[in-house]
């Protein structure tokens, strides 16, 4: 069974009637973002109400270095935590953002809707806030919390209190990402296909259990 981050809520399905199954080429629904986006604010104006972990996402990071930061902020938020997570990315449904297999040591995630993050995000806060998000929601879903609706709102929940309600973190788990970023409806889909592992991912806690 697989726990999903299904990114089309309502307005996303709204929106997605009548798309069809020929997306808009890459240039051209990154054109229609960038004429369209509103302008984004500095990433001092978003962090008026700071979180212990509000500055923690501001570098440039590998996957591993996000992840780190979503086990910190969970552990603190829930108590719980597990090693030994793995990741792989692929080439998914454009509305699903990643998933976790019960059984199954790996979240796999979106890699067509992280290029197109990695292309859109204003900064590397917020392009680290949407890995961020879906690293913390699928890896929720991991620690027992099968439910959709209960992994939404925890993820809401660790990120508004690890970053504050205004740190983009927070703004995209408590949000509709089709709403917050109604391009990537018209990204590639692709049908579960090119998986690849990423490697030296959750080195941190999986070293220690490996001797």
């Amino acid at each position: 069974m697989k726990m999903r981050l299904n990114l089309e809520g309502r307005e996303g399905r709204r929106a997605k009637e009548g798309v069809g199954e020929h997306p808009a080429p890459e240039s051209d629904y990154l054109t229609m973002f960038r004429a369209s986006r509103r302008e984004s604010a500095s990433d001092e104006a978003v962090r008026t109400l700071k979180g212990q972990f509000a500055g923690s996402l501001d570098a440039r990071m590998n996957f591993d270095s996000v992840f780190r930061v979503v086990r910190k902020t969970v552990l603190k938020h829930t108590g719980r935590e597990r090693p030994g997570v793995g990741l792989a990315l692929a080439d998914l449904p454009n509305e699903l953002g990643a998933y976790w297999e019960i059984g199954g040591n790996y979240i796999v995630m979106n890699s067509i809707l992280v290029g197109a993050m990695r292309r859109i995000a204003a900064s590397e806060t917020e392009y680290n806030s949407f890995i961020y998000t879906i690293l913390a929601h699928e890896y929720i879903h991991s620690l027992g919390f099968v439910d959709e609706a209960d992994a939404r709102r925890i993820t809401a929940a660790v990120a508004i209190e690890a970053f504050g309600p205004e740190h983009p973190a927070a703004v995209i788990a408590n949000g509709d990402i089709w709403t917050i970023y109604p391009v990537l409806r018209f990204a590639p889909s692709g049908l579960n296909e090119n998986i690849r592992f990423v490697e030296n991912f959750d080195i941190e806690r999986t070293s220690s259990y490996i001797r």
